[in-house]
């Protein structure tokens, strides 16, 4: 879609038949509408919205009741971070695992400035340049990035990394990313591994000279377990793309702030990035992550690929030996100018859907505000049933980042 129409369908979700709220019992009109005009910041109050009766009185009890899981858990216990000095230790531990002692990459990638949009965000307006990056990663893969530099930049110049999930519909980076640019943020677009911008072959591990597919089909993040050895974490496939596209979107633009957004897979991505690396200032992980106690969940997937760790961690148990969900939540949102929101949808078709982080989201909370630096919140948003950065939540993100800003 070139047309300015067109574009506008998708930034509105003409296109695909909108309805209000109120008639949106199908959630096919929450979930393309468009978020509202801001009011000017710094005298509004936090958005708030109502719950989709229309689509509530269509849920079972299960998204509407605390789930059995949470009886009887010891939800202090769930987080062992209890000063800076635990999460210092933590973040070395991890770091140390993932890159095996090699500390967090400072390599740049390779650049080739002034690239086309590509074809999944070619509608976006008010870019000023679009930068390819792309990151060597083991084993033969490699991870491409898009770095969006605004045509409006204010006083300060900030970056917002949008990371997507395992293949949601494209509108929803659009109309994010959009918003972003709008407000004068430089944008980095990253995928997740074997999807999106980053489908390819992998060497085979007994057979160097031979590549195989791994990209296709559901669970193909499952068949990292076979690379995760005591030498090599597959989590690198995840987490190093980031490390990388920071450090030259750094050298470049020299930000004030770095936010990250991250939707369903991106949501996890956002949650151990942001706790593993200080320089997100603030995190926005969407329907991305359940502590382990309230898996499975009532959608249909809410135990999550190979990286979010099954129903244990037992996929990849020398990470979630380090930390649990909870820690890493506490770690994403402690330290100067930082915070972390966690939006989780209560009516999410697919993942991590119902009322069960009202069990830990206060102790997050509290855990973090006794430490003394940094906020932790949730937002729970119940204006619609799909699997998506809504309206309603990306209001709220960008209310936070205008009215609370993070540098």
């Amino acid at each position: 879609m070139s047309s300015t129409s067109s574009r506008r369908q998708v930034l509105v979700g003409g296109a695909l038949g909108v309805g209000a709220l109120a008639g949106a019992a199908s959630g096919v009109g929450p979930a393309l509408a468009s978020p509202k005009a801001l009011p000017p910041v710094r005298t509004r109050p936090r958005p708030v919205a109502p719950v989709n009766q229309a689509v509530a009185d269509q849920m079972p009890l299960a998204y509407k009741v605390m789930p059995q899981q949470a009886v009887g858990v010891d939800l202090e216990k769930e987080i062992a971070i209890h000063t800076m000095a635990d999460i210092d230790d933590k973040r070395v531990r991890l770091i140390d695992y993932i890159w095996k002692g090699a500390g967090l990459p400072t390599t740049m990638p390779k650049v080739e400035p002034g690239v086309a949009l590509p074809a999944a965000i070619a509608d976006l307006t008010g870019v000023r340049q679009t930068t390819k990056l792309t990151i060597p990663l083991r084993y033969g893969v490699k991870a491409t990035q898009y770095l969006l530099t605004p045509t409006k930049v204010g006083t300060k110049l900030r970056l917002a990394i949008y990371h997507t999930g395992h293949g949601e519909n494209p509108i929803i980076r659009v109309r994010t990313v959009q918003a972003l640019l709008d407000l004068g943020y430089a944008v980095l677009c990253s995928d997740m591994p074997f999807v999106g911008w980053n489908v390819q072959l992998i060497q085979d591990l007994n057979d160097p000279k031979k590549y195989v597919d791994i990209s296709s089909g559901t669970r193909a993040h499952n068949r990292f377990d076979t690379y995760e050895t005591s030498s090599f974490s597959a989590m690198t496939f995840f987490l190093e793309p980031l490390a990388v596209g920071i450090n030259y979107a750094q050298q470049l633009l020299r930000p004030q702030s770095i936010s990250m957004i991250g939707l369903s897979g991106g949501g996890w991505t956002t949650t151990a990035y942001a706790a593993i690396d200080t320089r997100i200032t603030r995190s926005y992980p969407t329907a991305g992550t359940f502590p382990f106690y309230l898996r499975p969940g009532p959608s249909r997937e809410s135990t999550g690929d190979w990286e979010q760790g099954g129903i244990e961690g037992a996929s990849v148990p020398g990470f979630y030996a380090i930390v649990s969900f909870g820690d890493l939540y506490v770690m994403g949102a402690v330290g100067p100018r930082r915070a972390q929101l966690q939006i989780l949808n209560r009516f999410d078709y697919c993942c991590f859907a119902g009322v069960g982080a009202r069990s830990y989201a206060p102790v997050v909370s509290h855990r973090v505000a006794l430490i003394g630096q940094g906020t932790w919140d949730l937002l729970e948003d119940a204006t619609h049933n799909q699997h998506q950065v809504s309206p309603y939540a990306l209001e709220v993100i960008l209310w936070d980042l205008e009215t609370n800003p993070p540098d």
